[in-house]
């Protein structure tokens, strides 16, 4: 009889510690890092800061375990954040409507771009030419936006051409090949294509459209993320400002680093960093507080409800995380 207390005091007392170590493990974290599904776009704006926290060990200092995905654009990452099978994403300005509709969380901002153009075959003066022409487009995008404002600038809207769909890789083989006759498009892919088209025109770039409208990068976010992971959220801004801080330091070393990361030459990253401007970490903390990045927001809300893409924007507010950005900058 006093064998079997003493065997059930012992399973009782082991049962007691299994209990203590898990609850210990899966309350202080001690379980392991957090894992983290990071979507990106093969180029300097989407790729660069995954490239540092990677060479610099980011992600490890602050707790996360990273796993890495390339997309073609941004629209395909907010619906596999809307899926759940990504945590976090990059998305061009083209985009930017997804996350006003509520689909995603901006978490943070990334560079201002220009490499968007609209570009033409040779022998093509201006946008009014493109009057009943063929023109390939990537939907949702930043190419799209730069074609749609590039009409309207020259009186025309999107009826007056045909516009085809396509991904970035059909445009590139297919303006190559004069099967379409213009495309709204981007860098560096463009610099592929002028290989084979050496003479292609540029009839519009972002800047043609500065003081008017800017054309913000951003990372991107779950809304579950946000909303049900806050303390994981935070980790992940906190390894982007950390590499914003290291890319502004060493823009030269960052291109290194993403040319290793996307197996480019660098020449093509140098390229592609040279049409974009880079944002600061304190850039972006005092943008936010004075509500430039707001401001910038609403006036993308703006041009979207325009178009038709955008029926009822949610508020920057809403979904620009600013308070989360800055205040995982604060130990």
């Amino acid at each position: 009889m006093a064998i079997r207390k003493r065997l059930l005091g012992a399973l009782l007392a082991g049962i007691v510690a299994a209990a203590a170590l898990t609850g210990c493990g899966s309350g202080s974290g001690s379980a392991g890092p957090d894992e983290v599904r990071f979507g990106y776009i093969g180029d300097f704006n989407g790729a660069s800061l995954l490239a540092v926290a990677e060479d610099q060990g980011l992600w490890e200092k602050h707790g996360l375990e990273a796993s890495t995905s390339v997309f073609t654009n941004g629209p395909l990452q907010i619906q596999a954040l809307g899926s759940g099978d990504l945590d976090f994403g990059y998305i061009g300005p083209g985009a930017m409507w997804l996350p006003a509709s509520g689909q995603a969380k901006v978490v943070a901002l990334n560079t201002l771009g220009n490499a968007d153009r609209v570009i033409a075959q040779p022998g093509t003066a201006t946008i009014a030419d493109l009057r009943g022409k063929t023109v390939g487009v990537p939907q949702g995008t930043s190419g799209e936006m730069i074609l749609d404002l590039a009409l309207r600038q020259a009186g025309l809207t999107k009826n007056d051409v045909r516009v085809v769909p396509m991904d970035a890789s059909t445009i590139v083989s297919a303006f190559s090949s004069r099967r379409i006759d213009a495309a709204g498009f981007w860098y560096p892919a463009i610099a592929t294509i002028k290989k084979q088209v050496p003479g292609l025109v540029e009839l519009a770039k972002n800047s043609d459209f500065a003081g008017r409208l800017e054309f913000p990068t951003a990372f991107v976010a779950g809304n579950d993320v946000v909303t049900g992971q806050p303390d994981k959220a935070r980790k992940v801004i906190a390894v982007l400002r950390d590499a914003m801080a290291y890319r502004s330091a060493d823009l030269d070393q960052t291109i290194k680093l993403t040319a290793k990361l996307l197996k480019v030459d660098e020449s093509q990253v140098r390229a592609d960093a040279a049409n974009v401007r880079i944002l600061g970490v304190e850039d972006l903390d005092r943008m936010t507080g004075d509500g430039t990045i707001q401001r910038w927001m609403s006036g993308m809300d703006g041009y979207f409800a325009g178009t038709g893409q955008l029926k009822q924007s949610v508020g920057p507010a809403n979904y620009y995380t600013g308070d989360l950005f800055t205040s995982a900058g604060r130990p």
